[in-house]
């Protein structure tokens, strides 16, 4: 039997089941619509500019999930930047992309459709077969992108995924700002009651972002990032530095700005499962949307889901 193994997705959950499984023997190939990796633990640089667009930081609540953090800590991929939340150091993706060291990841390729055949699965994009020897070979596929997104490719696939259809998602427009000296922020977090603006950070007060420019992210509310799911960036941009300015009382014009939307943020309805898999198919799906909105959650989905992969294969393993 093939003990390779396809990801579809490289963000922390389909990193945390391809650690797994590379550290048990199995080959695994990665492939991921974006460039680069960590999903939603994002980091985005324009220029000497560096922003955490997407989670703001992470907690470790669970034994398992703190040492990882710790062995993060400890090789410099993250600290923490308030008592009992961490960033990755320096930036967000940091812990990412140590994870994904090693493994073979396909990248700026968006899966469209699997297949299998006697020989295993396949993967298929608009563009055909993903360019990788192992494809056709497969021994099972996991599915660790946003449960939207799932839904599709196991449809292709022909197996039945249930849970995936009760995950429900928030979006998000996250809004870019930086200042040429400080802004005037009364705090590095604010949390505003405000139905347009439910963060404020100072992305520079973090620890090993660069304090030469003050950087600012704002991510706008769930029910406003609906309201306005299509607007343009420009104009969301415009409103929510006006929602910003009435909110803070910071007069100071930004001399860059720009609006990024996350059309599935933060999971409102989790499956209740650490994991899916479908037996008979070797067909699984993983992420924060089955236990919770955390990175710790996507974190032991991804290993939980490797785990059952691996037992399906009747590979032992690794202790």
């Amino acid at each position: 039997m093939s003990k390779q193994i396809a990801i579809i997705g490289a963000g922390i959950a389909g990193l945390a089941a391809a650690q797994r499984l590379r550290q048990s023997g199995f080959g695994v190939t990665l492939i991921e619509k974006s460039r680069g990796v960590g999903g939603r633990m994002a980091t985005r640089r324009i220029n000497d500019l560096q922003f955490d667009h997407g989670a703001q930081y992470f907690t470790a609540n669970g034994d398992h999930f703190h040492a990882v953090v710790e062995q993060w800590r400890t090789t410099g991929h993250a600290d923490a930047w308030f008592e009992g939340a961490f960033v990755g150091l320096p930036g967000m993706t940091a812990p990412a992309r140590a994870m994904a060291g090693g493994h073979v990841i396909v990248g700026g390729c968006q899966a469209t459709a699997l297949r299998r055949d006697d020989d295993g699965w396949s993967v298929h994009t608009i563009d055909g077969l993903v360019a990788t020897p192992d494809n056709g070979l497969f021994a099972a596929v996991i599915l660790a992108v946003p449960a939207p997104q799932a839904v599709p490719l196991a449809a292709s696939a022909g197996a039945a995924l249930p849970e995936l259809e009760a995950v429900r998602y928030a979006p998000c427009w996250a809004l870019m700002l930086a200042f040429s000296e400080p802004c005037g922020l009364p705090a590095d977090r604010i949390r505003p009651q405000d139905d347009a603006i439910d963060w404020i950070a100072r992305n520079s007060s973090k620890p090993g972002r660069a304090r030469e420019k003050e950087t600012v992210v704002v991510h706008a509310g769930p029910d406003w990032s609906r309201q306005h799911l299509e607007w343009p960036p420009d104009e969301v941009a415009r409103e929510l530095i006006l929602r910003l300015q009435d909110i803070t009382g910071i007069s100071a014009k930004p001399y860059f700005s720009a609006a990024h939307r996350w059309r599935y943020a933060l999971v409102e309805q989790a499956a209740g499962t650490a994991f899916i898999w479908n037996e008979e198919a070797r067909l699984g799906a993983c992420g924060d949307w089955c236990l919770g909105p955390r990175v710790e959650a996507a974190f032991d989905s991804g290993e939980a889901l490797a785990n059952a992969t691996m037992q399906s294969l009747e590979v032992g393993l690794a202790i």
